[in-house]
């Protein structure tokens, strides 16, 4: 009698933790798979979505990289919460700019980049079934850090600020258990809303109120317009008793490939990220920290002048397209312009609809609204990380696209005139 068939070899599954499963589809990922396939058949795309500045940083800033990259002990690992001369910077510049004293110890900490520092420190104070408030519309990394601790989000309308606070009081007051980590973005990303410093000081009694702990981001402070001056959150009294905030080297210092941030406040807080980043990584290259030095100490006139290219930028874009009949939404502060979908065009697709078609069509990227939550939906978030001529012939495309898309439109059967 003859044995049958071996039995088939089982199959190898990898099963991914449900924190990776709560994440949904990456929205922008037609959007950059479209660009990248434009820019290999030779189009000239002009990139208005992703906030990528690309002015470089001051050749005295490069010029310290090198030398200190030549110098041997600068290659061994650092330390995960920043060498010392470096958090004595951040704290010298929050007193010079802020008025604020921290103690550069214990309410100080390096971060690769502010987006590593929060994703962090979010997975140092979130645990399963915690609750965080978020503002609507949210950067993403806002509710999704929150998520891969296992946290869950509320978010709040961001656009008015006194009703975002009311909103935050009855939310404390009504939801059990009572939201832990209350996170805040000012100037916003993406809708550029700013606030004053009284919305500090009440945020710090809401928090003292319902024991919330606060994450403010903080990354466009050197970004802002027209005089405007973006308050910190631990300038309001008793900030840094309820939380922290982080910083940024990316924008004002055009430093954002170099991967430099810092979080500063309340001292339980710092150590917890610290305790996490001790077992995650060993610090960023020494030689990118001694230079990080040299751009706080000496650069601060080229991050003054910096913003007033981010201003010309912004008033490029925005007469162009208040030219095209759009209606208008200028910025005090950050490197977007939040812009809502012009009629009839926001009846008649979706907002990553109408993102494609002028990319498609108009060969410019933007980032739809709706990547932002759902919040988003009806806008458009443009960057100005391209100079004031590109900034116009996006404005003359995107007008050519949409007459083109429009004798298209009109063209079509009754039937298929409206676009799902």
């Amino acid at each position: 009698m003859s044995a049958g068939p071996p039995p088939p070899e089982p199959t190898f599954q990898v099963e991914v933790a449900q924190r990776v499963k709560r994440l949904p589809p990456y929205l922008f990922g037609r959007i950059n798979q479209l660009i990248y396939d434009k820019r290999v058949a030779g189009d000239d795309v002009i990139e208005l979505g992703m906030g990528n500045p690309s002015d470089p940083p001051q050749e005295i800033v490069i010029d310290k990289l090198a030398e200190a990259a030549h110098d041997p002990r600068n290659h061994r690992y650092s330390k995960s919460n920043g060498i010392a001369n470096l958090r004595r910077e951040v704290a010298a510049k929050y007193l010079k700019k802020y008025g604020v004293r921290m103690d550069p110890e214990r309410e100080v900490i390096t971060c690769l980049g502010s987006k590593e520092g929060f994703s962090h420190l979010c997975l140092a104070l979130m645990g399963p079934g915690e609750t965080a408030i978020v503002p609507a519309p949210y950067f993403p990394v806002h509710v999704y850090a929150v998520a891969l601790a296992s946290g869950n989000v509320i978010s709040l309308p961001v656009a008015n600020s006194e009703k975002f606070l009311s909103d935050v009081a009855y939310t404390c007051e009504t939801l059990y258990p009572k939201p832990k980590l209350l996170i805040l973005c000012y100037p916003h990303n993406p809708s550029s809303a700013v606030v004053e410093q009284p919305f500090y000081d009440e945020v710090v009694q809401l928090a003292k109120k319902y024991n919330l702990m606060v994450i403010s981001d903080f990354a466009y402070a050197d970004v802002a317009f027209d005089g405007y001056q973006p308050p910190s959150f631990l300038a309001s009294p008793g900030a840094a008793e309820v939380g922290v905030e982080f910083t940024t080297m990316s924008k004002g210092y055009n430093m954002a490939g170099w991967r430099v941030g810092f979080c500063a406040g309340n001292a339980a807080m710092i150590q917890a990220l610290a305790t996490i980043k001790g077992y995650y990584d060993y610090g960023m290259f020494q030689a990118i920290q001694i230079a990080a030095i040299m751009a706080l100490r000496h650069t601060e006139a080229a991050v003054e002048a910096q913003a007033l290219i981010y201003q010309s930028r912004r008033d490029a874009l925005c007469e162009g397209l208040e030219r095209l009949g759009w209606e208008s939404n200028i910025p005090q502060a950050g490197m977007f312009v939040w812009q809502p979908v012009p009629e009839p065009w926001r009846s008649r697709m979706s907002t990553m609809d109408f993102a494609m078609l002028l990319l498609e069509k108009g060969n410019v990227a933007v980032s739809p609204g709706s990547g932002f939550g759902p919040a988003g939906e009806g806008f458009l978030r443009m960057s100005l990380v391209e100079n004031e001529a590109r900034l116009r012939q996006a404005v003359r495309q995107i007008k050519r696209c949409l007459a083109d898309a429009e004798a298209e439109f009109s063209e079509r059967p009754p039937a298929e005139s409206v676009v799902g």
